[in-house]
């Protein structure tokens, strides 16, 4: 038996709730393919922040940097600043293990219906290819003056040649073995350095990868397009910011944010790879035991993809498109009842 050790994350409010399932699939589906897992758990979160004045312990990334991968539920309470919250834990764990690729498959599921008529089931179906580390997402920069009138931020994107044309060559890689499309985000008729800076980076990588057609697009169309036709993606390549909001566009698309994972990946496997759902913890519902687990259970899926199981990650995903085809249960996210125990038992069964 293959084993592997995984770092589980759960964080804030319904993460605690949504980790436990994905380890019942992970062993069920483990148990099948011969694939065993140990777990050590860390009660990384804004709870322990408020406690201790900090998300993580100094040695946090020691403590992780032997791990297979890391799981991770959702970080965030009302309590602790968004921009606490992350750069003290997501965003230290993504720049330290080089997590350079975010990677956040979108598809219409049968059984949710899109909020958009023309998105049907078994057309839609693409990946977002996030640039994870660097961009408009950077540490550059700072504020003067604060509280007078003359206040003033200043924040610098950062776009490096090596950056950029590794999250290039991913995505241009994973075109290649899907349907052989790419389109590149952009915003060159209006942001003069960085972006025609990656549309350059764009055309040189597409050189070398002749057997997949490209395009691009600027990110206000994009947007719209991702509505008006979102069946026509197969592969979106875009920075840090233009990614974030576009993967959670598209997965409003899909009829769901409760449904929508994502990768963090170290494409290298120098270091491990964190996988999480993009939900964030939903403090409202939490506690209430009706958190829908499926965007972490298909975070757990891309995590065996990633650790060299298919097959065992193809069962997953068959067994969540079963449990929305094939039956009525629903989390009231998607306009049913059923708990997130009901939920996860249903799925258990298929799978």
């Amino acid at each position: 038996m293959t084993r592997h050790h995984i770092a589980l994350i759960p964080g804030d409010d319904i993460g605690t709730e949504v980790l436990p399932p994905a380890q019942q699939v992970l062993d069920t589906v483990g148990a099948r393919h011969g694939v065993g897992f140990t777990y050590t758990s860390y009660d990384w979160s804004c709870e322990r922040y408020l406690r201790e004045g900090a998300m993580m312990p100094p040695d946090g990334l020691d403590q992780l940097r032997e791990k297979d991968a890391i799981l991770l539920g959702a970080v965030g309470c009302p309590g602790v600043p968004d921009h606490v919250s992350l750069w003290g834990l997501l965003i230290p764990i993504r720049r330290g293990f080089r997590q350079y690729v975010n990677m956040r498959p979108i598809r219409v599921f049968e059984g949710v219906d899109s909020p958009l008529r023309g998105a049907a089931a078994g057309d839609v179906e693409f990946v977002v290819v996030r640039e994870n580390v660097e961009g408009e997402y950077s540490e550059i920069g700072g504020r003067l003056n604060r509280g007078t009138p003359e206040e003033i931020a200043v924040q610098e994107a950062v776009f490096t040649r090596a950056g950029v044309t590794r999250v290039l060559d991913f995505a241009f890689d994973l075109a290649g073995r899907r349907g052989g499309v790419l389109t590149s985000a952009t915003k060159s008729n209006g942001i003069v350095h960085t972006m025609p800076f990656w549309d350059e980076l764009v055309a040189e990588r597409a050189a070398v990868h002749p057997r997949v057609s490209w395009d691009q697009e600027h990110i206000d169309a994009l947007a719209a397009k991702f509505v008006l036709d979102p069946a026509r993606f197969d592969v979106v390549v875009a920075s840090n910011l233009f990614g974030d909001i576009l993967s959670d566009l598209a997965a409003a698309v899909a009829g769901s944010v409760g449904i929508a994972p994502a990768a963090n990946l170290n494409p290298e496997r120098a270091h491990p790879s964190m996988f999480e759902p993009v939900h964030g913890s939903a403090p409202d519902i939490a506690g209430r035991g009706i958190a829908n687990p499926l965007g972490t259970i298909w975070s757990a899926a891309l995590m065996l993809e990633h650790l060299g199981h298919p097959g065992a990650a193809k069962d997953v995903t068959d067994a969540i498109a079963a449990v929305l085809a094939k039956t009525d249960v629903r989390t009231p996210d998607l306009g049913g009842t059923a708990t997130t125990a009901e939920f996860t038992d249903t799925l258990l069964e298929l799978l």
